[in-house]
């Protein structure tokens, strides 16, 4: 199965999304999740309205959608549900330099992205580990 993946980032009115790895697949929203849906919006109207040849390859037969955000929009957007003292405690940094990222004073650092990735997984995986 092929994997497409799927870049959104903040702009100053709304959430832009790309294909990292696939030729004219583009889409935008509101939200992430409005995002998301106009991706696969694209991918139908490529399918939709091209000839099979013209397609790109990565969408022919299966393939799954896998997105990526930038520290700034995964906070901006997380923030309603995790607050950045939640999100200290899950990640290890501190709080004021989460708020620098959110408010995009400061970028991040490689390893510091690797920081908040390692931490936000460790978090979902205890979540997942949970019944109710």
């Amino acid at each position: 199965m092929k994997k497409i993946v799927i870049v959104i980032e903040r702009s100053a009115d709304l959430f832009d999304a790309y294909s990292d790895n696939c030729d004219g697949i583009y889409g935008a929203g509101n939200s992430i999740e409005e995002c998301k849906k106009d991706i696969e919006l694209s991918i139908a109207q490529i399918k939709e309205k091209l000839p099979m040849e013209r397609w790109p390859e990565e969408i022919k037969g299966e393939y799954e959608l896998e997105y990526k955000l930038d520290v700034q929009s995964f906070l901006e957007y997380f923030s309603d549900f995790i607050s950045l003292a939640g999100m200290e405690r899950i990640t290890g940094v501190h709080q004021k330099q989460l708020s620098n990222y959110l408010n995009r004073r400061a970028k991040p650092r490689k390893q510091q992205i690797d920081r908040i990735r390692e931490g936000l997984h460790r978090f979902a995986t205890e979540l997942l580990s949970i019944t109710l």
